[in-house]
């Protein structure tokens, strides 16, 4: 927790400075910030004074190093210090700091934490998942029909966007409401504190998916790739949600495509 507000410091003392023309074009709808790469390097150099053997896998640093040499533990830190860099730099307030925790080949703990409300999501594998003070539990709704679901767009995998579209338009005729908001990280959050009912998106990274899973499967919801594997680490295409809700936008989404099909 204290490695996240350590980021999110940075971030916070960027928040009303920033303007688009502090930030460079990583790539298509991909901003990165100097507030994003000092946040990060805040994160990891908390984390090495801390844990000096561990591993870093970070959005903007990839695999990241120590001055000394790589770390030779089994503990991997997956960050993304500004999960919602382009709301971010617009000022649009949706947008978080993740940090996920992987040992010996599984995702162990996560942190998810929202500056701007103080609101600290936490995860451990055995131990629940909270929000500050209070445990999470994903949301009592049973069916896709009447649902509240988060998404995101594919902007990383343009190539799948008319089978992204193909699905929405499915999504949207039966759920009351599908909210894109720009933070992969805080939609699986709010996934896993009951506000949204479920969460899919295509074309994820590691480190957008490393926390949010560990929260929503700790506040009792199935994560899954869209064949129902543990393919999104690779793959990066995730359905998160309660266990019912999760089981019928699999089936919806296995109408249009599998994760084999989209290797």
């Amino acid at each position: 927790m204290n490695a996240a507000r350590a980021g999110a410091e940075v971030l916070l003392r960027y928040w009303q400075q920033l303007d688009r023309d502090d930030a460079d074009l990583k790539g298509r709808n991909d901003w990165v910030s100097r507030a994003d790469r000092e946040g990060e390097h805040a994160i990891v150099e908390f984390l090495r004074a801390h844990r000096p053997d561990d591993r870093f896998l970070g959005e903007e640093g990839g695999p990241m190093a120590a001055a000394s040499g790589a770390g030779s533990g089994e503990r991997v830190w997956i960050i993304d210090p500004l999960d919602g860099t382009t709301n971010y730099l617009q000022h649009f307030p949706v947008w978080s700091v993740s940090i996920g925790l992987r040992r010996g080949g599984e995702m162990t703990a996560g942190v998810v934490y929202e500056p701007l409300r103080d609101a600290m999501f936490v995860a451990e594998t055995g131990s629940g998942a909270w929000l500050n003070d209070r445990r999470l539990t994903v949301s009592n709704q049973q069916t896709l029909d009447g649902s509240f679901l988060a998404t995101g767009f594919p902007f990383r995998g343009m190539q799948h966007l008319d089978l992204y579209t193909s699905i929405f338009h499915d999504v949207i005729a039966v759920t009351k409401g599908l909210r894109r908001a720009g933070s992969a990280a805080l939609d699986l959050a709010y996934t896993a504190a009951g506000v949204f009912d479920g969460f899919f998106e295509m074309h994820l990274a590691p480190w957008d998916v490393a926390a949010g899973s560990v929260l929503v499967r700790e506040a009792g919801g199935v994560v899954s790739d869209f064949s129902g594997g543990e393919q999104f680490w690779t793959h990066g295409n995730i359905v998160g949600a309660a266990p019912g809700v999760h089981a019928e936008l699999l089936a919806l989404i296995h109408r249009h495509t599998a994760e084999e099909r989209l290797l």
